[in-house]
């Protein structure tokens, strides 16, 4: 007797839990802004006229907008800005117009797209968003990675036994809600009085390369700040070539989150053909000359964008990275970050690299994700991108440094600390026999423990 099979359903009867659909990228008309509505694309392309009408303040923010958004936002952005704030505000034209860009023109709709929009979420931070019981965390830090003690000149963070972090400047083209150096960059605001750096640009500079040239077992440098696009070309690629005069330097990487917020930047032509020359000294050296760029949601992705990294590469850096942060109500979903990973990836040239979760910083709590929901967001963009582009979600642990989400030693869900070891001694840890062996703590944020746990920190915070 012939036994009857039941059929096996086909594949495409079952969902997966993404779909992979290409989106062609697209620049949002900045005419729909009644600010920007005689704005021609040569105006748009020019870096000079996005900086010049960067918004700074909420009376710039209503010239621009018209009458599109209601009252009751600019009243919570005062409120905000008031009282919860570490950044002041700075946005360029290019990153305001990547925000609700399908909103329309009613200004009720327009507000509440606002209001809901990811880019928004992030660099235009209002009252509302923060977290009513705990905009901070009980072990929030201005300098949360304590970057500044470990400088070893001033500026220079020698965190790692191979790498430096050379801060070459205080400012940035734009300023993000999360900024994990609010302590140093930016204005002041109402909530926080910045720390200022005391050297000037050439003697600080001198500095970190007499500390390199001294140090030969720092290989890699990243050159940060604030943004290198805020430091004078020139200067910039004055200090790289200095740089790669030093023999034991074979990896530099140049971060700027103005390649996505201010791509005209990338694209002048004495930036382009200075970026070659420093590109062409690195290879031939047998340097690894790299761009770290910071994108956080697949709305970023312009073909201006698209543009400004393959430029880079055309003109010999060898590899632009993005490294975003992992953040509640922008991109923390299995959705967002493969949409964002495919637009960088697929459209753009530009390698997902890393996901920071969060850092501890004041008033950031509504952004942060616990470090089990990190697991399971790795866990979920894992198989869809090719190997090398999907991107390691990684916890940045005080005194620690970068790991992988999966590597705690120890985790308390209830009370939402995880524990962590490491391998290595920071640059103020040579002379500490326990650095190796110790168990560092890192804390979700409290509202997203069990009902126990959220009392537990609670009581504490009473007493």
């Amino acid at each position: 007797m012939t036994a009857i099979q039941e059929p096996v359903p086909t594949a495409a009867a079952f969902d997966q839990p993404y779909e992979y659909v290409r989106a062609e990228l697209a620049e949002p008309d900045w005419r729909r802004f009644p600010g920007w509505h005689d704005v021609t694309e040569a105006e748009w392309r020019d870096a000079q006229w996005q900086r010049v009408h960067c918004v700074r303040n909420v009376k710039q923010l209503r010239a621009l907008m018209g009458d599109l958004l209601e009252d009751r936002f600019y009243e919570d952005l005062v409120a905000d800005q008031r009282e919860m704030a570490t950044m002041s505000m700075l946005l360029p034209p290019q990153m305001i117009n990547t925000m609700a860009p399908h909103a329309g023109t009613d200004p009720a709709k327009v507000t509440e797209a606002f209001y809901a929009d990811p880019i928004r979420r992030y660099m235009l931070p209002v009252r509302s968003d923060r977290h009513p019981v705990w905009p901070s965390h009980p072990h929030a830090e201005r300098d949360s990675l304590h970057e500044a003690e470990m400088w070893v000149v001033e500026g220079l963070t020698h965190r790692y036994p191979t790498k430096v972090l050379a801060e070459m400047i205080s400012t940035c083209p734009q300023y993000c809600g999360h900024c994990t150096r609010m302590d140093l960059v930016g204005n002041s605001t109402e909530q926080v009085e910045k720390h200022k750096l005391a050297l000037k640009p050439v003697d600080r500079q001198d500095a970190m390369i007499d500390y390199l040239k001294r140090t030969p077992g720092v290989r890699d440098v990243v050159v940060s700040g604030g943004d290198v696009a805020n430091v004078p070309w020139p200067q910039l690629e004055s200090f790289l070539m200095r740089l790669m005069d030093i023999e034991t330097v074979r990896d530099i990487r140049l971060a700027t989150k103005a390649l996505a917020a201010l791509p005209q930047h990338w694209l002048q032509p004495k930036v382009t053909e200075g970026l070659q020359r420093v590109a062409l000294t690195a290879q031939a050296r047998g340097v690894n000359l790299a761009i770290h760029t910071h994108v956080n949601h697949a709305q970023s992705v312009t073909p201006l964008v698209a543009e400004a990294a393959r430029t880079a590469l055309q003109v010999g850096v060898r590899d632009v990275r993005n490294q975003g942060v992992l953040m509640r109500g922008v991109n923390a979903t299995p959705a967002a970050l493969l949409d964002l990973c495919f637009a960088l990836q697929g459209e753009a040239n530009i390698l997902p690299y890393y996901f920071y979760m969060c850092d501890m910083i004041p008033n950031a709590e509504h952004w942060r994700v616990s470090v089990h929901e990190a697991q399971e967001l790795q866990h979920s963009i894992m198989g869809y991108l090719p190997g090398y582009a999907t991107p390691r979600i990684v916890c940045d642990v005080p005194y620690v440094g970068k790991r992988w989400v999966h590597q705690l030693a120890e985790y308390d869900r209830d009370l939402g600390i995880s524990y962590w070891t490491k391998n290595y001694r920071t640059g103020i840890e040579h002379e500490d026999p326990e650095a190796l062996q110790r168990k560092y703590p890192y804390y979700d944020p409290i509202q997203t423990l069990p009902e126990a746990g959220q009392k537990w920190w609670a009581d504490r915070k009473a007493n």
